[in-house]
């Protein structure tokens, strides 16, 4: 469990049935979802490669660091879990840039990557 900000216990979980890792706030003892970074994972070559699309924080919870805190915990998970990682979502790919401890386990974003996604989301 990490601490935001102000100090808030958080936790990041993964949801696989919505596709998406969910960190939750502990706010006077009630867990509230503050947000969430979600994902389709795509397997090409006999290569895992997870996709993360879309990263948001609710409004209320801004500027305490959560969407680090949700993105670096997914992306531990996804590499432990032995999946590539592939940043189309502008949060996490300004964090890949900036945490070039995670080249070893991302890809670039491809115009094929941008096609299947595409797809896969309609």
């Amino acid at each position: 469990m990490a601490t935001d900000k102000t100090g808030a216990q958080t936790s990041v979980a993964d949801d696989p049935a919505q596709r998406r890792y969910e960190i939750t706030v502990e706010d006077a003892g009630t867990p509230q979802m503050a947000g969430f970074t979600a994902y389709r994972d795509r397997d090409v070559e006999g290569t895992g490669q997870r996709i993360f699309f879309h990263t948001e924080v609710a409004e209320e919870f801004g500027g305490r660091g959560l969407g680090t805190i949700l993105i670096r915990e997914a992306l531990d998970a996804t590499r432990a879990g032995g999946r590539v990682i592939v940043g189309v979502c502008p949060m996490v790919a300004a964090f890949l840039r900036k945490n070039p401890d995670y080249a070893d386990a991302s890809s670039p974003v491809t115009p094929e990557v941008l096609t299947w996604l595409e797809a896969e989301l309609n």
